[in-house]
């Protein structure tokens, strides 16, 4: 089970100014991405210049919500050498940069004595924090929404310092 997209849609579309999204994890059991998942462990590789054979919903969202000038940006906080999964997801990530994120990459040791929330999450606006709950196996289980302001200071600041210390895109290799 997942957040549904066009719950999770209206949430990111009344986002003003800003929407981060730090994420934790070396592997995620979601099952949307079990088809490509198989297909890239067969070799398969996304295309650059076929946009029409990757774009997707979340993509058009993201670049909806960066045109009215909503900053989104993505961390990652992955183990080295990168897991499976990472290196499944670093070979698409150029999708989510083409819609307008920005995304960058922490090497897990590079972490060492951030303050870190427990849970990956989302931050709108530096007033609403969801975090994802996932199990174990990198499977989702729900998702919790707060407005309390001592956990938005955490993600905040949590995010900004993993962003500071983190690889841009283009040149974190896996």
């Amino acid at each position: 089970m997942t957040q549904s997209l066009s719950n999770f849609t209206d949430l990111i579309r009344s986002a003003e100014w800003s929407a981060v999204h730090l994420e934790m994890r070396d592997t995620y059991a979601i099952p949307n991405e079990d088809k490509g998942f198989a297909a890239w462990r067969e070799g398969h590789r996304l295309d650059p210049d076929d946009r029409e054979s990757w774009w997707r919903p979340w993509l058009d969202v993201v670049q909806e919500v960066t045109a009215k000038g909503v900053h989104v940006r993505r961390a990652r906080i992955v183990s080295e050498p990168p897991s499976e999964y990472i290196r499944y997801e670093h070979s698409f990530t150029f999708t989510n940069v083409a819609a307008g994120e920005e995304i960058r990459w922490l090497p897990r040791q590079a972490a060492s004595g951030l303050d870190l929330p427990e849970y990956d999450f989302w931050l709108f606006d530096n007033n609403l924090v969801q975090f994802n709950i996932f199990d174990g196996e990198g499977r989702w289980v729900h998702t919790d929404q707060t407005y309390d302001q001592a956990a938005v200071g955490l993600c905040a600041g949590a995010f900004e310092a993993v962003w500071e210390r983190a690889i841009p895109h283009d040149k974190y290799a896996v």
